[in-house]
């Protein structure tokens, strides 16, 4: 049996964006089963977020 190590992409504490929302900053809270859990970075009292990885991107796109 092969063991295979999967590591998530963003760690607890990074900021990241949403692709379809790149202007409001998250922070991810926690990983939990392949979900990401992320608060608001304006609105920290709100209830977190949860995307996939593929829904998060680490830097904001620049506009050109």
């Amino acid at each position: 049996m092969k063991n295979t190590v999967v590591e998530n992409k963003f760690k607890e504490g990074d900021e990241v964006f949403e692709r379809t929302n790149p202007s409001q900053k998250l922070i991810v809270t926690r990983f939990q089963n392949k979900i990401y859990y992320c608060s608001v970075l304006d609105f920290p009292k709100r209830k977190d977020l949860v995307f996939f990885e593929r829904d998060l991107m680490a830097e904001k796109p620049i506009k050109g």
